[in-house]
């Protein structure tokens, strides 16, 4: 089966950021795309503003007939779709050639040079900055992101030419095992998805099996400390700190962005300066500039390249950056992606009240680490918890933010989505966060918009 045989692409869940990225693949390319998603999100309303058709019901009603010829259509579906979804049960019943999203960016990916970016935290800036790094070097690439770039202000990047492709290869229903990528960074194998694996044995098994899949004669680049290595491979490892074989020195703080030499093991690229703030930050670049100098991407190419970065979108995003008032969303929805966003923002404002509101991300995730969100989220100063966003998942007895509230040892409120606006009104504020992975990031606008009115 050849992806090119198909007239008509439908997707079942195109507003999710891997598969929105593969849809505008296809509407590149000249295929008729269309798809259904359950909300209207900002990143739906971009994919329509581009051409492309969605349906926000389900209803086989709302499909278009040309989609309804199985010869002509593929379906592309996300795992988080439930197994109720009446187009999709449609599609299964009928025959349709269906696939998963990352079977489909296996087959795309497959005849060129990928360099494919796992972890469990920081996959998506990782990647972002190894695209950009790429993209404005003579290599040039093409790239399928799980965020979207503010440099080019989305998750696909193409370049006619290039035989290189930067994939985000993501460990959710072991997804990443679609790849075979000529270069494999891992940046992180904490445990997460435990709905999925299980327990975290079972979730660094899959790390090795997908380093195991890397192409003949391939690289594999990890965080050092990471217990795993491919053999097979030419295995290289970077850190911020620690000495490896990629990491940085001489690591200095400079108006809010950091400056550092780059070691590498051939020579070090002296005082490059990352236009993308948090010390969280300077470490994911350095996994993306070991990518690049392997790949073979010139340090004049990596230094500018670096300057010229403009951040992910809900990435360490700034919203408001004033001397009384700074605003920054994030994505951060594990204990460990917290502590580095917190502790990044206090590197950078050691002297200011960081106020934080944090929306946990699923019930599994919130029962599996309670616990380690109460701890982190006590390094901030004051903390506003929202109730769990369920997403795919269907409630838990006895699950719920209190499990988290009752370890907290800052002071904190407990508020829903449609209080917050007027709770945040009452409050002085000097540093304030937003953290989560659900739906939070529709109140950034609000909020951005009432702090400026105040």
């Amino acid at each position: 089966m050849k992806l090119e045989d198909f007239k008509n692409i439908y997707f079942v869940g195109i507003g999710g950021i891997g598969m929105s990225a593969i849809a505008r693949y296809f509407h590149s390319i000249g295929k008729n795309v269309y798809g259904y998603d359950r909300t209207s999100t900002k990143l739906t309303g971009e994919l329509m503003e581009e051409g492309i058709k969605i349906t926000f019901k389900d209803d086989l009603d709302t499909i278009p007939n040309d989609f309804l010829v199985k010869e002509n259509t593929l379906v592309v579906f996300t795992p988080a779709i439930p197994k109720d979804h009446q187009q999709l049960s449609y599609f299964r019943l009928n025959a349709f050639t269906i696939m998963k999203r990352s079977q489909v960016l296996g087959l795309l990916s497959n005849d060129l040079h990928g360099v494919g970016i796992a972890g469990t935290h920081g996959k998506t800036t990782v990647s972002t900055i190894t695209a950009h790094i790429f993209k404005t070097s003579q290599l040039g690439c093409n790239a399928f992101l799980g965020g979207i770039s503010r440099n080019y202000q989305s998750n696909l990047l193409l370049t006619k030419d290039s035989p290189w492709v930067i994939l985000e290869a993501d460990e959710f229903d072991r997804s990443f095992l679609q790849l075979h990528p000529k270069i494999a960074l891992i940046t992180s194998m904490d445990a997460d998805h435990l709905d999925i694996y299980g327990d975290k044995s079972e979730l660094e098994k899959s790390f090795h099996e997908y380093a195991s899949q890397i192409k003949k004669n391939g690289i594999l680049v990890y965080k050092k400390g990471l217990r795993i290595e491919n053999i097979e491979a030419k295995n290289y490892t970077y850190s911020l700190n620690d000495i490896a074989d990629f990491y940085a020195r001489n690591l200095n703080l400079v108006e809010g962005f950091y400056e550092f030499d780059l070691v590498h093991p051939t020579g070090v690229f002296e005082k490059l300066k990352f236009s993308y703030p948090g010390k969280i930050n300077v470490e994911n670049a350095i996994g993306a500039c070991s990518v690049a100098v392997l790949a073979g991407v010139k340090e004049d190419e990596i230094r500018a390249a670096l300057s010229s970065f403009e951040g992910v979108r809900r990435r360490f995003d700034y919203q408001i950056r004033e001397d009384k008032l700074v605003f920054i969303d994030d994505y951060a929805h594990h204990p460990k992606e917290l502590k580095e966003s917190i502790l990044s923002v206090r590197d950078i404002y050691p002297n200011k009240k960081i106020t934080g509101v944090f929306q946990p991300h699923l019930y599994t995730r919130t029962r599996d680490f309670a616990d380690g969100f109460a701890e982190r989220l006590s390094l901030l100063d004051e903390v506003i918890l929202l109730d769990i966003y369920p997403a795919r998942e269907l409630p838990i007895e006895g699950v719920n933010s209190d499990m988290i509230m009752k370890n907290i040892t800052v002071p904190v409120n407990r508020c829903t989505k449609n209080d917050l606006i007027d709770l945040l009104k009452e409050k002085e504020l000097e540093v304030l966060l937003t953290l989560g992975a659900g739906d939070i990031d529709k109140l950034v606008e609000p909020i951005k918009n009432m702090l400026i009115e105040k």
